[in-house]
């Protein structure tokens, strides 16, 4: 639906030539700010002349300034345009080392306030414990985004999927490298397609809360595997309850 997740964004970069592109995702959470990978912020880590210049809102189908959608009973339902923002600030993470691949996360303010309507508004955060002491293993999770728009494959309208958390060791194994609590490992369960989160995008966790059903932004992308859709490849995610005093410490109105 083209309401659905409507706090998904896309990360606009203008190339050495001047034309604009798409490389990673990020999740809305208030009127001024967006969470996304830190990675996708370091000017290092970008191909060679690209550089971060916006944020994208309200978006569902590339190819349309307009989105529509016809539902079961022929009625048609339009969003409002898309609505590309300006980026004020560029926070990263102070401990955020691409070598260890750790404290993967990063805050976008932006250069005007949101006015939130039914396809811009903000995903809950997991302030509450209750939620931070599992690992998620096991768990139904939901990502949402463009497919994975690093491996150029990515789709025009805005995917979604579920996939299961995974004990860390999975991740250890199949990266060969050393990943710790604040991260999560889910995904890449056969027939499966990992590819429908970008880098930066959300992880969401359905739950409970004040008597209704919410989603929280339990994971930002930080690493996937290489080739899209690899099956029994998961990917991992930075863990955001991890870090949730320095993002109530960093935003400010």
């Amino acid at each position: 639906d083209i309401d659905e997740f409507p706090w998904t964004a896309l990360l606009i970069y203008t190339q050495a030539n001047g034309e604009k592109a798409f490389l990673c995702g990020a999740s809305l959470i208030n009127n001024r700010y967006v969470v996304t990978a830190a990675h996708c912020v370091n000017n290092e880590m970008l191909p060679t002349g690209w550089r971060l210049t916006g944020v994208r809102l309200g978006e569902w189908d590339l190819e349309t300034s307009q989105d529509c959608q016809f539902d079961g009973k022929g009625n048609k339902l339009c969003s409002s345009s898309h609505i590309d923002f300006s980026i004020e600030e560029e926070i990263y993470h102070p401990l955020y080392n691409d070598t260890i691949k750790r404290y993967d996360i990063a805050l976008l303010r932006l250069q005007e306030k949101v006015n939130y309507n039914d396809f811009s508004s903000p995903i809950c955060l997991p302030v509450s414990t209750s939620s931070s002491e599992s690992n998620y293993e096991g768990v139904t999770l939901g990502i949402a985004g463009w497919g994975q728009t690093e491996t150029f494959n990515n789709s025009l309208k805005k995917l979604k999927a579920l996939i299961r958390g995974l004990k860390l060791e999975k991740c250890k194994a199949k990266y060969h490298m050393d990943i710790d609590n604040t991260q999560i490992c889910a995904g890449g369960e056969k027939g499966v397609d990992s590819c429908k989160g970008d880098s930066g995008g959300p992880l969401m966790f359905l739950q409970s809360f004040n008597g209704r059903e919410s989603f929280f932004l339990i994971g930002v992308l930080s690493i996937g595997p290489r080739v899209c859709g690899q099956e029994d490849f998961p990917a991992i995610y930075t863990r955001v309850d991890t870090f949730i005093s320095w993002i109530q410490s960093t935003v400010r109105k």
